[in-house]
């Protein structure tokens, strides 16, 4: 567990504020917060602890900053405490315990920033759950990378978590995908039916006609031969094939989509069926739950607001009152020919994570899904007594532009651009990276030219380009030789006095602010704070390296300076630990040098 800059001189406030205002509740202490100051001028980090005591305390802000001025004034480390604006407190430290960051970074490594801010509580992380229809398109892409990185982020802050995909493999898409795979699988066998008439067989038409399914059509045919066909490779009757192949071409499917999500660098502990959730039961079971607490009638819903759906009726149906739980309508749970609705088989579903041992749902799903999020909530909090918290993070759709033109789309997949595409176009890492570099709930425009250009506006670039800086001045250091062992052990002991200038605290201060950071945005589900917070650590990085272009006295090397030379490798060491610490998160493999 990293020590926390933050934390530590919080915990000083929240014991100023409890000797001054003994009565104050925990409710109020929990919003206390210690930041990093918005004008380095002013300070290292600031308190709100002034503003959120007035009231209770029936006081002016202004007065509550002053005592707690004086009270601050006392704390070891703090060089200066000054109030501000409308009751904000302004803290400075000394430079000796902002410098005692860099030890703190060598010794810890990749796990600086580690917290138990989670207590071990278990977490199931469920993202990109695609119907296992097709390739990965970049449509999945951006919820898998948020929901991976969200599950790194949420485990180096102390969480138990579960990284799960869930196989939608029981409904009517899944079907047409096995009529579509049947096609392939007729052609495979040098059938004379024609497209055409095939497609009038099929009960909703064919609908996935991708050249993806041809290899899963000869895959069947190396399987099972002509035996799932009639004389002449003719259609067979439906009953005879339509389970074999539906089981294959899902088992395909998942083949192709987990090799997809590896490409991305993505491995998710658990893939749950679906269709075996509902063979085990457990959705009867909540279903059963949900009657038993009265939280089921038969009723009519009232008709949608606006233009009717053609297929709107308007029928007794089994309903869930969801509207106790804070969503605006009840539910169905049933749909016109009896059997379940998607959300009465997400209810089971979501259950089945709880008698699993989640303790905390967090679902990432696309922006689609937007009003689905109040009716599963109300669900959850109904099958789990309020006992199991749902949170949804919702991702945005992705624009990919070459020459600030939309990209065509996939001749293999036939109807998008497929993940693989984008990973073969400029690398799983730039895809990763160039992902997070604005919150999931913001449209995007991935610029396929942008993200592989070598220049400041690349966040991808900026980044990697200071990690292979770091580690070029650690080499020459090494070939040089003469500066000692230049290990993290070895540079975590050395005297550090000689690191004071602006430029070279500016960098120590924002290492110091990585742990906070790692709380802060897991707590907030928003791990694209970690890529915002690495290209402002690099634009510290390189504002160095800059300056000692212009001050011989602040290049890393000086030959003539050997103990300020080691003091800055230190500076440097730690500075490629926390870009790797943070790409690590964001699943990020750092560069030893720009080529």
């Amino acid at each position: 567990m990293s020590d926390c800059l933050f934390q530590r001189y919080r915990h000083h406030v929240l014991a100023a504020v409890r000797a001054m205002l003994p009565d104050v509740s925990e409710e109020t202490l929990a919003r206390v917060e210690v930041t990093p100051a918005r004008d380095p001028s002013h300070g290292d980090m600031a308190t709100n602890a002034a503003l959120l005591l007035a009231k209770p305390a029936r006081r002016k802000p202004a007065d509550i900053a002053t005592d707690l001025v004086a009270a601050l004034e006392k704390v070891e480390g703090v060089a200066r405490v000054a109030a501000a604006g409308p009751g904000f407190v302004n803290i400075t430290l000394t430079p000796d315990v902002l410098r005692a960051t860099l030890p703190a970074v060598l010794k810890a490594g990749e796990a600086y920033g580690e917290s138990q801010s989670g207590a071990g509580v278990q977490v199931n992380v469920e993202y990109v759950s695609a119907n296992p229809t097709g390739p990965m398109h970049v449509g999945h892409c951006r919820g898998a990378v948020v929901g991976d990185a969200l599950a790194n982020l949420m485990a180096k802050a102390g969480f138990d978590v579960t990284k799960e995909f869930y196989i939608n493999d029981a409904g009517a898409q899944v079907k047409a995908l096995a009529w579509a795979v049947y096609w392939r699988y007729l052609q495979a066998l040098g059938t004379t039916v024609t497209e055409e008439a095939f497609d009038a067989l099929t009960p909703t038409g064919l609908q996935y006609r991708g050249e993806y399914l041809i290899p899963v059509g000869e895959a069947l045919v190396a399987q099972y031969g002509d035996n799932l066909a009639e004389p002449g490779a003719n259609p067979a009757p439906e009953l005879t094939w339509l389970d074999t192949v539906r089981d294959f071409a899902v088992a395909q499917m998942l083949l192709a989509i987990k090799d997809d999500l590896a490409a991305l660098g993505v491995h998710q502990n658990v893939f749950t069926s679906e269709a075996q959730v509902l063979r085990d039961g457990v959705t009867d079971a909540a279903i059963d739950k949900l009657e038993k607490q009265g939280l089921l009638y038969e009723g009519v819903l009232e008709p949608p607001k606006g233009k009717l759906p053609d297929d709107w009726e308007e029928r007794e149906q089994l309903l869930f009152r969801s509207t106790q739980f804070g969503d605006d309508v009840d539910r169905p749970m049933r749909k016109s020919d009896g059997t379940n609705t998607y959300f009465a088989n997400d209810i089971g579903y979501h259950a089945d994570k709880v008698a699993r041992g989640a303790q905390m749902m967090v679902d990432v799903w696309g922006a689609d899904h937007g009003g689905y999020v109040k009716r599963m909530k109300a669900a959850v909090r109904a099958v789990t007594n309020d006992t199991v918290p749902l949170e949804v993070v919702l991702c945005q759709i992705v624009h990919i532009l070459r020459d600030g033109q939309p990209v065509k789309m996939s001749k293999r997949a036939g109807t998008f651009v497929t993940l693989r595409d984008l990973i073969d176009e400029v690398g799983k890492d730039a895809v990763r990276f160039t992902m997070l570099t604005r919150k999931s709930d913001a449209q995007m425009e991935f610029d396929l030219d942008l993200v592989v250009a070598q220049k400041r506006d690349n966040p991808v670039f900026y980044v990697q380009y200071a990690h292979a800086r770091c580690r070029s001045v650690l080499r020459a250091a090494q070939e040089e030789g003469s500066y000692g062992a230049i290990t993290p052990d070895a540079l975590a002991a050395v005297p550090l006095d000689c690191l004071n200038s602006d430029a070279e605290m500016a960098l120590v201060r924002r290492m110091a602010e990585w742990p906070r950071l790692v709380e802060a945005a897991a707590l907030a589900r928003e791990p694209h704070r970690v890529a915002f917070y690495l290209a402002d650590l690099a634009g510290d990085f390189h504002a160095l390296w800059n300056r000692g272009r212009d001050d011989a006295s602040l290049r890393f090397l000086q030959p003539d300076a050997p103990d300020a030379t080691r003091a800055r490798l230190a500076l440097v060491a730690a500075t490629a630990t926390v870009i790797r610490s943070g790409l690590a998160v964001m699943g990020v493999e750092p560069v030893e040098e720009m080529r």
